[in-house]
């Protein structure tokens, strides 16, 4: 309900999804929201913070998948152990009181989860797909559409256009039968800028154009900022400097940006899956390399501390 306010208008704090790339380890999982929740409550005049947990990874080629799909990271597939693990730790972490949010890769896997999400990302490859599209409109989650691999937006505004309206398709009801399902629309989609086409799109002068053409699509003007992929040249340290430049421009002005994205771990950078799983490093990415949480924290307090007086009066 929060990022539905946030998007609506009636709360006028930015909300970010910050958590690592992928979950691998469920207890480092929980051991970071832990860290999240007190830095969240810190925060919370000014932020709402909402925890990154992807279980489904889109591969560009063919590598691990997430956790859904591969829980033990040995190729043994158990996929009926990968939802059970992965619905309970989201039991475990809403517990905790942090709201969570996912991405919707699979259509049918989001029916084991959607109870517990707020927030779901539909990423730059499935943008375009009419099925993500579908799922998406019935999805009782805020909705996050990245612009296209390529930097394209019109890929994500005409998803937006058509997330919002009712569809109706083949799917799957609670007791596992195939059905027709009928959606009412998703009223809570809006765009995730995540660069595109080898250049970063966060700058004044691109949120600006997405506006316009936002504005054109007859769109509500509702935009997020993904701090990493092409906007930090996939270089994870450039993450928090991303950050500072949103900020700033919401300082001097900007009302469109509503949210930011943040790939973060307990430990920075990323490591190969080790066939003997004891070698390792705790709280390491195994698929995008992440910041540290120390600088997760240093980043998400400057920002807390620089817009404390502006959100306010936005």
């Amino acid at each position: 309900q929060e990022v539905r306010d946030i998007l609506d208008r009636k709360d006028d704090r930015i909300f970010l999804v910050v958590g690592p790339c992928s979950i691998h380890d469920v207890e480092a999982a929980k051991d970071y929201a832990q860290r999240l929740k007190v830095l969240a409550e810190e925060v919370k005049d000014t932020l709402c913070i909402v925890m990154r947990v992807y279980f489904e990874k889109p591969r560009t080629t063919v590598g691990w998948k997430g956790l859904i799909n591969d829980p033990y990271l040995n190729d043994s597939f158990k996929i009926e152990d990968g939802l059970k693990i992965s619905r309970q730790l989201l039991i475990d972490l809403a517990a905790m009181g942090l709201p969570l949010s996912t991405e919707a890769l699979d259509p049918i896997s989001p029916q084991y989860m959607q109870d517990l999400i707020a927030w779901s990302a539909i990423g730059a490859r499935t943008t375009e797909s009419q099925t993500h599209r579908e799922m998406a409109s019935g999805l009782s989650s805020a909705v996050g559409f990245k612009n296209g691999t390529d930097g394209n937006l019109t890929v994500a505004t005409n998803a937006l256009k058509s997330v919002a309206n009712p569809h109706r398709f083949l799917g799957i009801n609670q007791s596992g039968q195939v059905s027709i399902v009928e959606t009412a629309g998703n009223q809570y989609g809006h765009i995730v800028l995540r660069g595109g086409g080898g250049k970063p799109n966060y700058d004044s002068v691109n949120i600006a154009q997405c506006e316009q053409a936002l504005e054109k699509a007859g769109l509500i003007q509702n935009i997020m900022v993904d701090c990493s992929h092409e906007n930090s040249s996939k270089d994870a340290a450039i993450q928090p400097l991303v950050m500072e430049n949103v900020t700033n421009q919401i300082l001097e002005g900007n009302k469109s940006i509503v949210g930011l994205m943040i790939e973060s771990n307990i430990e920075f950078g990323r490591q190969d899956i080790c066939e003997n799983l004891a070698d390792m490093k705790y709280g390491q990415s195994v698929t995008d390399a992440c910041i540290s949480w120390d600088m997760t924290e240093e980043s998400i307090r400057s920002m807390h501390k620089k817009l404390k007086e502006v959100l306010p009066k936005r």
